[in-house]
């Protein structure tokens, strides 16, 4: 009974969804997305030492990757200022929070090639 489930008595049923999901755990990439497919958000408030520090790491680890990136002023949005003005400056990979205060080159290097 190749094929079969021994608890069920059934045969295996593999779809087009069960196929690429082995194929994704295989490769290890599971979620990966093309470089072009990414955005980097930095939310940064103007004069702000650490927001220039931050920059300049985003700005090096996106040029590098190709990984677009945008800035955020918190001054200028109110909800930003609600949500981060205790953290700033903070970087944002695909809209969910990567870090604060400080970026590391490497970790956010290696965010982006998830």
């Amino acid at each position: 009974m190749a094929g079969m489930s021994p608890m069920f008595g059934r045969g295996e049923r593999r779809t087009e969804k069960t196929e690429k999901a082995e194929r994704v755990e295989k490769s290890g990439r599971a979620g990966a997305r093309a470089p072009g497919e990414r955005l980097v958000t930095l939310i940064r408030k103007p004069g702000c030492h650490l927001c220039d520090d931050a920059q300049q790491v985003v700005e090096k680890v996106c040029g590098d990757l190709g990984v677009p990136w945008e800035g955020k002023d918190i001054t200028q949005d109110e909800e930003l200022h609600r949500a981060y003005w205790e953290q700033i400056p903070v970087v944002l990979v695909d809209g969910t929070q990567h870090t604060f205060w400080r970026v590391d080159e490497g970790r956010l290097r290696k965010a982006l090639a998830a």
